[in-house]
């Protein structure tokens, strides 16, 4: 049933979450092309009402207008904060205010972020363990604690009766549109971006997490950001192979030029690597989305950086890439720093400093001297092919 821009799906069960069309950026870092979607969930019982997350500030009389053409807020008993990010958590003094006797369900480490973010007395907070159960009458809620997917206090919320998995940012994908993910052609290309922007720094609380609900049948997995899972296997295998660190015979080229010498280089190194067969991805930092970046990073077992030096340094476009870098600690584990410079040298070693103790193998690095020479191509040609037969090799 779609009615009112309500989605059920389950009996009982409802999104009556918010779509954010326009919006083109997230943490003054994340562009999104396609918007996002805020989802909240209600779940009616026969001895209670539960309100899973929230929606984003600005869309809380929304989320109220959906819920009270379902039934009435001060009939809700919990409202469950699996996350305490705003885009989730921020209507939750809306809520609270227009459903008196509900409680707040969060984590032990919820609990303080709920009082200092939202103002949620103490009286009105129920923490929650690992595995600790709450009853609606014929439905029960268990919860899953999840830290640092992606922030400490996260948890998963599993509705027994009905096999659902309510993991807040886990799952997600920044869509706008499409209901289930099964209907979106690229999910998969979405929900990769996703990871690499936001998950991929913590692969292994994702493991761990992963390992959590290897057990428990889930026939639906219920997202707040993006389509909904009706056959969750496809993306809980996306998910095992991306939280593994499996990566693909593939290198991501990472470049900035000034005038066309390190543009240069960098091409050549392409058309090696392309020669040798092995899978690219190419962007130039002047002009390329963090997002499609971390989404290459995610399965890209080598990384080529090119940048010229300036004052002393590299490029600060590449100066902002290696510590991206190195915050989203992709699988990756092999590194070309090519450069080029005008009067003074120096970018190759500023990378390799910013690096520090980063576990990557470098392979090559080439830092030349205006145009590059033939003997400069011939390098990077033997450059290339030695990272191309270490990707090969790493298979």
């Amino acid at each position: 049933m779609i009615e009112r821009n309500i989605t059920k799906i389950a009996e009982n069960v409802y999104w009556v979450g918010a779509r954010d069309w326009n919006r083109r950026l997230f943490d003054a870092l994340i562009s999104l092309p396609k918007g996002t979607a805020y989802n909240a969930y209600l779940i009616m019982s026969r001895n209670g009402k539960a309100l899973i997350d929230t929606v984003n500030p600005g869309f809380e009389k929304e989320l109220e207008e959906k819920i009270r053409s379902l039934t009435s807020p001060e009939e809700i008993d919990y409202v469950i904060m699996n996350h305490a990010e705003p885009d989730h958590a921020g209507a939750i003094p809306h809520m609270l205010r227009v459903a008196p006797k509900a409680k707040l369900v969060t984590t032990s480490r919820g609990e303080k972020m709920a009082r200092v973010f939202y103002n949620v007395p103490q009286e009105r907070i129920k923490v929650v363990g690992e595995n600790e159960t709450i009853s609606l009458g014929d439905k029960t809620l268990r919860f899953i604690e999840a830290p640092m997917l992606h922030w400490p206090e996260t948890m998963f919320t599993y509705l027994e009766e009905d096999k659902i998995l309510f993991p807040c940012d886990f799952f997600g994908s920044h869509l706008a549109g499409g209901v289930y993910s099964d209907e979106v052609e690229d999910l998969l290309v979405h929900a990769q971006r996703y990871w690499g922007e936001i998950m991929m720094p913590f692969r292994a609380m994702a493991q761990k997490a992963l390992q959590k609900i290897a057990n428990l049948e889930v026939r639906i997995i219920a997202p707040s950001h993006g389509p909904i899972h009706r056959k969750p296997e496809l993306i809980l295998n996306a998910y095992n192979r991306w939280a593994a660190g499996e990566t693909r015979p593939k290198a991501t080229i990472a470049y900035v030029s000034m005038w066309n010498s390190t543009d240069a280089i960098v091409r050549q190194m392409a058309e090696t690597l392309a020669t040798e067969g092995i899978e690219l991805a190419f962007h130039n930092l002047a002009m390329t989305d963090v997002g499609d970046l971390a989404k290459d990073l995610v399965d890209s077992r080598a990384i080529v950086l090119g940048a010229p030096t300036v004052l002393g340094g590299a490029h600060p476009l590449a100066v902002y890439t290696t510590y991206l870098f190195k915050a989203l600690r992709p699988p990756t584990r092999f590194a070309v720093l090519l450069s080029s410079y005008g009067w003074g040298g120096g970018a190759i070693k500023h990378i390799q400093e910013l690096l520090g103790q980063f576990k990557i193998e470098v392979v090559g690095t080439l830092e030349i001297n205006g145009p590059p020479t033939e003997e400069n191509m011939r390098q990077i040609v033997n450059i290339g092919r030695a990272l191309a037969k270490k990707i090969r090799e790493e298979a």
